[in-house]
Order: C-alpha cells, then sequence, then structure tokens
C-alpha cells in the first residue's frame, strides 16, 4: 500500500520542478516515490498474471521515465508530475499490442489501457475485424462493467476512410476511430486505500475484452 508521502513528493515536486530541488531531494524521490512505484507494478504484474499471461516482464519494463522530453517542447520543466507505467507483453516500449496503463500524478489518478498507436496497416485490420464483428465490440463497449469504469471506447476518429467501411458506420461509429483505448480518471487519494490493487486489477481485467479484440485483429 502506498503511503501519504507518496502523493506529497509528487505535490512538492509540482511545485518545485527544477534540477537543483529534485537533486537536493534524490534520496527522498528514491524512497518515497521511485521504489514503492517499483514495487506496485511489481504486485500489479503478478496480478496481471493470473488473467493475462503473455504478460511477462518486470517493472523496469513497465516504468517510464520521469525526465521529461524537452527538446521540441515550448514547456522546459524537466520532470514530469506524474508516474506512470505501461504493462503488457511487450512493456513500455511496444506501441503495437495493446496493454494496461496506470498513472498517478497530484492531480489525477489514470487507469485504463487498449490500443494507443496503431500504423496505417494494423488499423486497417482493426477495421476489418470490426466489420466482420460489429455486434462483438459493441457488446464490449456497452457491457456494464465496461460502461460503470470506462464510460466508451475512446480515441480519435478519422474523417476519411475506405468507403467499405462507410457502410456500417452508422450502425457501429467506432470503426472510424484511429485509436482504441478505455481510460477512467479518479481521485489520486485512492491510491492510499488498502484495496487500492484489487481495485485496479479489476479496471484491467475489464478492459481486457478489447485488448483481447484488438489482438485478434491485428494477428
Amino acid at each position: 500500500m502506498l503511503q501519504p508521502d507518496f502523493l506529497e513528493f509528487l505535490k512538492d515536486l509540482t511545485n518545485n520542478n527544477q534540477r537543483e530541488w529534485f537533486h537536493a531531494n534524490k534520496k527522498r524521490y528514491e524512497q518515497t516515490l521511485k521504489a514503492p512505484f517499483k514495487e506496485l507494478v511489481q504486485t500489479l504484474i503478478d496480478g496481471i498474471q493470473k488473467f493475462d499471461p503473455t504478460v511477462q516482464i518486470e517493472p523496469k519494463d513497465a516504468i517510464f521515465r520521469i525526465n521529461r522530453d524537452i527538446r521540441f517542447s515550448k514547456d522546459k520543466s524537466p520532470y514530469k508530475t506524474h508516474v506512470s507505467a505501461l504493462i503488457s507483453k511487450g512493456g513500455r516500449r511496444d506501441k503495437v499490442l495493446p496493454g494496461y496503463y496506470l498513472q498517478i500524478g497530484q492531480g489525477a489518478l489514470m487507469i485504463g489501457g487498449g490500443a494507443y498507436f496503431l500504423e496505417k496497416d494494423r488499423l486497417q485490420k482493426v477495421r476489418e475485424h470490426i466489420l466482420q464483428n460489429p455486434p462483438v465490440i459493441g457488446k464490449i463497449e456497452k457491457s456494464k462493467a465496461f460502461t460503470e469504469k470506462f464510460g466508451e471506447i475512446k480515441g480519435d476518429k478519422n474523417k476519411r476512410y475506405d468507403k467499405a467501411f462507410m457502410a456500417i458506420a452508422d450502425k457501429q461509429p467506432l470503426i472510424a476511430n484511429k485509436q482504441f483505448y478505455f481510460m477512467a480518471e479518479l481521485d489520486p487519494k485512492l491510491v492510499l486505500e488498502k484495496d487500492f490493487v484489487k481495485m485496479v486489477l479489476s479496471y484491467f481485467k475489464t478492459g481486457k475484452k478489447l485488448n483481447d479484440f484488438i489482438i485478434e485483429a491485428i494477428r
């Protein structure tokens, strides 16, 4: 279970996002944020493996660096004010297979997954899969557990796409999506609850059906 000083460090980092401050608080960062988050991610990996045994990675494969890439950004703040991890078969570096995403920041707790980066050929395969199985993805999105946790399947949409897909666009508008992901934004104080891990795993397990649909399509 995460401790209050976990969120307190993120709050202080938000208010002091400079290299000098971070270096002066490096030991505190490693003890109150980095180590507990690594332990949390390992616990989540262990839990995910029970319903998705394809995930055989270590926390280092899933956890994103706290340093920001500021080369092409107007915002030169050197550090992210959140911690995050992408737990999937290929980990954070894999842009193909869908996975399970967790982000903890001072302002929000994000729990989600799905496919956010789909190249043209793989997007085509997902759309063809929807065309052949329109009720399947609709059933996933409209299930009680999914709507309660995530609301809907999210993603930007193409204004133009193959005419073959237009025939079912009115019946299944998800065929216009460029991305297929699920995401819940919650109170970050939930990370301090005793049942936090159990809650996160329940969200991931609910989203797994969409992950499975996408994996089946791109294979």
